[in-house]
């Protein structure tokens, strides 16, 4: 089971390089913290330093009012959180995000 994420920037046309990135896990009503991370040169989270996942709901939280306050700008929501469910111990997931101060979207894929 491996989880790859991947932040872009749409306005300057580049990787989103430091951004902070958490893997949480929601259990018993609750999300727990599993992971933290910095996006690296390509913006990307190749690897977590985490123990096996298992089944269950997850998010990746991308702390965009870190990055965008980095840069002299502000929007109108401080972070993005995308919820994905994991049915399988063998599962890639590939979570890729646009950002730009008034929008982004999302990819979700496999590494297949």
């Amino acid at each position: 089971m491996s989880i790859s994420v991947q932040a872009l920037d749409g306005i300057h046309g580049r990787s989103v390089v430091g951004m902070r990135v958490g893997l949480e896990k929601h259990e018993d009503g609750v999300w727990s913290v599993v992971a933290k991370a910095k996006t690296d040169g390509t913006g990307g989270v190749g690897a977590w330093d985490t123990q096996h996942l298992t089944r269950g709901l997850y998010r990746i939280v991308f702390d965009s009012d870190y990055y965008f306050v980095g840069l002299g700008l502000s929007a109108p929501y401080p972070e993005i959180n995308v919820l994905f469910r994991i049915r399988d111990d063998l599962d890639a997931y590939r979570i890729q995000v646009l950002i730009s101060p008034y929008s982004y979207s999302i990819f979700c894929g496999s590494q297949d």
